[in-house]
């Protein structure tokens, strides 16, 4: 069982757990009060709720270097004392590193309102404000506050903001990084957010925003990296095609674009698929050049009452991070068996890969509540958990996640390849292979003409465009199937 999960990441693609606020706030609130009582610390938990904390090395169960947490959950007033934050806020900056997300997700969502089309408006330029300086206090990397394309198909975020067409949404991205530009102070690396829905749009929308990272344009201000949202986080052949333009556009050098992160994606082959790029662009162009991409599963499946319990990563089949609804009942509450035992013995669970958390833990430790028992607010309810269940099990999970992302990436390494990056339709064809072919080649157009060479395989790794015509699949639909666990 690995607990240093950092020195275990090799020259993998970087995965990013987006931390949850729920989850960030019991190490924060914990550090400066007793948030949760001491007696129900599991005995297995050597450094109290710090225990859990993946980015203090010395104190947690498990190690990881990486995370992200967005600024749509964060607290901005970097004024006001937040305990709440201070996982985030006081942590070892020399052994973590975050990448801040804008909150773009919560404008398009209408949560953040105002007209962000007009440089002038009170409520845009007050998160615009806040937004940035959460970022430079607290941040290594973040995103510029982009205005998501799709938020002109959103009723909510069209009334909030005012933005009816695409073009808009750019207008207003544009205002928001040349305030980004002019008023950042250097603390935080900034990457460039590129969206658009379609081939079409996300080609228009490099074109008018790549200047922000030129630094013959802005030498001292320029943006350090890419972040892919909307098709260019999930469509492979728009990903090549934009790789192979930042390279010949002058936009992908070593020292000043050394990041690239792709917003939302957790497919297990995914994970693979990035680092045969990642390497190939080391190899050939730029040896700093780092893929980061993020997704929430490992504390979206606790709140909704998931497990992981394993990995399957067989060759040539669909790769998958297996949960199942976690054990939930009132009758373990005095039950001293760990918490592995109890799963399998009582059948609850067919497999079980055990983490640090739950390596000692006791199954009453997450199953709280034993009949007639109140919980805090005075009630009996239905559940055995308490708040602080859910927190064991999302440390669980983003340490099954974590894993399994390496460990896929270690089994592709030895020969184990996903279906969807083997093309056996005539001559076999590995994704690796291509990839390598596009980024040995030192002209733009050579380059070009083999990712159109294969554009069929393309649509046929999951998470792109799919099939052609009717079936065609965007990022509005497809999004969510980058979210798709077993």
């Amino acid at each position: 069982m690995n607990k240093d999960l950092t020195t275990s990441q090799s020259d993998y693609a970087i995965f990013l757990p987006a931390l949850s606020g729920f989850f960030a706030t019991f190490v924060g609130k914990q550090r400066k009060e007793e948030y949760v009582e001491k007696t129900r610390i599991p005995k297995c938990f050597p450094n109290d709720v710090e225990s859990i904390n993946w980015l203090n090395p010395s104190k947690s169960m498990f190690n990881y270097h990486w995370s992200l947490y967005s600024a749509g959950h964060a607290e901005l007033d970097i004024n006001k004392d937040a305990p709440k934050e201070d996982m985030v806020r006081d942590r070892d900056r020399k052994n973590s590193w975050l990448l801040g997300d804008s909150g773009g997700f919560q404008i398009g969502k209408g949560v953040w309102e105002g007209d962000w089309k007009d440089p002038n408006c009170p409520k845009a330029q007050k998160k615009r404000e806040q937004v940035l300086a959460w970022m430079d206090a607290y941040m290594d990397y973040g995103m510029i506050l982009d205005i998501p394309a799709w938020v002109s198909r959103s009723e909510a975020g069209q009334k909030a903001t005012g933005i009816t067409k695409y073009q808009d949404a750019v207008n207003a991205t544009r205002i928001n990084n040349d305030y980004f530009m002019k008023h950042r102070n250097g603390s935080c690396k900034f990457l460039n957010v590129l969206q658009g829905e379609n081939h079409a749009d996300a080609d228009d929308w490099y074109n008018q925003m790549k200047d922000y990272c030129d630094p013959k344009k802005y030498p001292s201000t320029h943006f350090n990296g890419w972040s892919m949202g909307g098709q260019n986080m999930c469509d492979v052949h728009l990903v090549l095609k934009r790789l192979v333009a930042l390279r010949f556009d002058g936009l992908l050098e070593k020292g000043v674009h050394d990041f690239m992160h792709f917003l939302g994606t957790s497919k297990l082959e995914w994970a693979t698929l990035l680092t045969d790029i990642q390497r190939a662009v080391r190899k050939h162009h730029n040896e700093n050049f780092t893929i980061t991409f993020d997704c929430a599963s490992p504390f979206l499946a606790t709140a909704n009452g998931q497990i992981y319990i394993q990995t399957e990563t067989q060759d040539r089949t669909k790769w998958v991070y297996r949960m199942v609804p976690s054990i939930d009942d009132k009758k373990y509450a005095n039950d001293t068996r760990l918490f592995r035992d109890a799963v399998l013995q009582d059948g609850i669970f067919k497999n079980f890969t055990d983490s640090p958390v739950t390596k000692d833990l006791l199954v009453k430790d997450v199953c709280i509540y034993a009949p007639g028992d109140l919980n805090k607010i005075g009630k009996e309810g239905k559940t055995s958990w308490d708040s602080f269940s859910y927190a064991i099990q999302m440390a669980h999970n983003v340490w099954s996640h974590i894993n399994a992302v390496q460990e896929a990436n270690r089994q592709y390494d030895n020969g184990t390849i996903p279906a969807m990056l083997v093309d056996e339709s005539f001559d076999r064809v590995l994704f690796r292979d291509v990839v390598e072919a596009i980024f040995a080649t030192s002209n733009r157009d050579e380059a070009e003409a083999v990712i159109e060479e294969f554009n069929r395989f393309w649509i046929s790794i999951i998470g792109t465009r799919g099939a052609v015509g009717k079936k065609t699949v965007n990022a509005s639909t497809q999004f969510g199937n980058l979210f798709e666990e077993v």
